[in-house]
């Protein structure tokens, strides 16, 4: 049994030796990890513009599907401009400007809600009050020069907006 023993102990101690080490070779390589990702995350940063451009493509691209009753186009692009939206909270929620930008939600829930009804005419009702709160929000940061409007041409030429036929 003796001889039993001695092996199993000191099979447990080099395991108890083995785990050791790796959880503090872990834990030491987490750092330089940590690090990088905090670099990278800074590395590339859109500006302000940058977002708000992708915002107005995307506000466009959400009316033409809209008054064409693709529902599904419709929600998805009412996705990406709430992704924007967070993207400027993110990248820049210590400017006036992201702050300011918060006043966009109420007219989102409202777009938000109309497509979800698959309702037409409050579709067009919420796009106009999310149009006018962007021209408000603009006035706000100074930036009324920048005047957004209900598009009349598609922003793409190779897209139907029409609901696919099945």
């Amino acid at each position: 049994m003796k001889h039993l023993a001695t092996p199993f102990l000191a099979s447990l101690l080099f395991l108890a030796l083995l785990t050791g080490c790796n959880r503090r070779s872990e834990e030491h390589e987490a750092s330089p990890i940590d690090s990088l990702r905090l670099r990278l995350t800074n590395l590339y940063k859109p500006g302000m513009g940058e977002i708000m451009s992708n915002i107005q493509f995307h506000h466009a691209k959400l009316w033409f599907a809209g008054v064409n009753n693709n529902w599904p186009l419709a929600e998805y692009n009412e996705s990406l401009i709430q992704s924007g939206f967070k993207k400027i909270q993110l990248f820049h929620g210590d400017k006036f400007e992201a702050k300011a930008a918060s006043m966009i939600i109420p007219s989102m829930d409202s777009i938000s809600n109309a497509i979800r009804h698959k309702d037409i005419r409050s579709f067009k009702t919420a796009f106009l009050f999310m149009t006018n709160t962007c021209n408000n929000c603009h006035v706000v940061t100074r930036h009324e020069f920048n005047v957004i409007i209900i598009p009349t041409i598609p922003p793409v030429s190779n897209q139907d907006f029409q609901t696919a036929k099945k």
